[in-house]
């Protein structure tokens, strides 16, 4: 296992399966302790900012608290918090920070802004989420399959939807690094970019994983192990997409029928949020302008004994206390 201290984590594609594997059993072993009630503060005295240009509950909430049980003091920087961008370059801004923290988290649009914020800082950068990758989700989402199957390795993991953007490029990759069979279904036209498929086939030859591509939602799930959805508009895009998208997608909305085709052993996984009713204020405005309750996936599986999005959510945060004391602590 390589030596993680001072490094940053921008996307999986930099590392090998085995320091994945690693970050993800230090996880566990975090996540027992915490359980436990065994102090970790591990990385006394250390500060953190938090750069977030996209909001978000779960991943702040993970890295604060993270933060704390790490005994680091974090410092959360909004988009009017900061003038990174603005009236600052990012050379410059990394620059400033990197004088006065000891890792920096970036959750934004931009990977080239991660990027450089990790090129010109000298401390540890953390990928939050841009619109390319978002490999912190992906720890958490392969923790969690490893606490319901026991391992990841052969596991048949199906996205459903949209995966041309964040979250079906980052499965793709895990996936491929991991030996899993991950399969996209989507309509051809929302299939990952052609390129970074091409890296990841190379990828799977060498793990023993399998990348494959359908159409078609009952075939894509046959003997699936983990179906798993994402919203089908994402934070920043123009809200004149809805149409197109729920045309192109709604086909692919994860329900009963669809579980029940998977098989028995099928878990329901989602990054959240999620628009399984009419109790969020998208969500009542999607029924208002189409007539749908239920988008992505029915309510009837979101809160289904199949459905492990809590747990899901959960692990975010101790995958991410793991990514945090693996490049910034001494012997986690």
């Amino acid at each position: 296992m390589s030596d993680f201290t001072g490094k940053s984590f921008l996307k999986l594609l930099d590392f090998t399966p085995d320091e994945i594997e690693y970050l993800i059993n230090l996880a566990a072993k975090l996540k027992a302790d915490k359980k436990n009630g065994i102090s970790h503060r591990i990385c006394e005295g250390k500060n953190i900012a938090l750069i977030f240009e996209k909001t978000s509950t779960r991943t702040r909430c993970a890295f604060e608290v993270a933060a704390a049980d790490l005994g680091m003091h974090p410092v959360y920087l909004d988009p009017q918090s900061s003038q990174i961008g603005k009236k600052e370059s990012i050379a410059d801004t990394a620059r400033v920070l990197g004088r006065m923290f000891d890792g920096i988290e970036y959750r934004g649009f931009s990977q080239k802004t991660v990027e450089d914020l990790a090129k010109y800082s000298g401390v540890p950068v953390w990928n939050g989420l841009t619109d390319e990758f978002h490999p912190t989700q992906i720890l958490a989402d392969f923790l969690t399959v490893k606490e319901h199957f026991g391992r990841l390795k052969d596991i048949k993991f199906v996205y459903m939807g949209d995966a041309r953007f964040n979250m079906g490029n980052s499965l793709m990759v895990g996936c491929a690094k991991m030996g899993m069979n991950f399969v996209a279904c989507a309509p051809e036209s929302y299939f990952p970019d052609g390129e970074l498929i091409s890296v990841c086939r190379n990828i799977a030859k060498e793990t023993g994983a399998s990348i494959e591509f359908e159409t078609d939602p009952e075939k894509a799930v046959q003997n699936a192990d983990v179906i798993y959805t994402d919203v089908w508009v994402s934070m920043g895009e123009p809200d004149g997409v809805w149409k197109e998208r729920i045309e192109a997608l709604l086909p692919y909305q994860v329900n009963k029928k669809l579980m029940d085709a998977a098989g028995e052993q099928c878990r329901f996984m989602h990054c959240l949020p999620s628009y399984h009713d009419l109790n969020t204020e998208v969500g009542r405005s999607v029924f208002d302008r189409f007539g749908l309750e239920e988008l992505e996936v029915t309510d009837e599986v979101f809160e289904s004994s199949k459905s492990i999005v809590f747990d899901e959510a959960e692990n975010r945060m101790h995958t991410i206390k793991a990514v945090m004391a693996a490049t910034l602590c001494e012997n986690p």
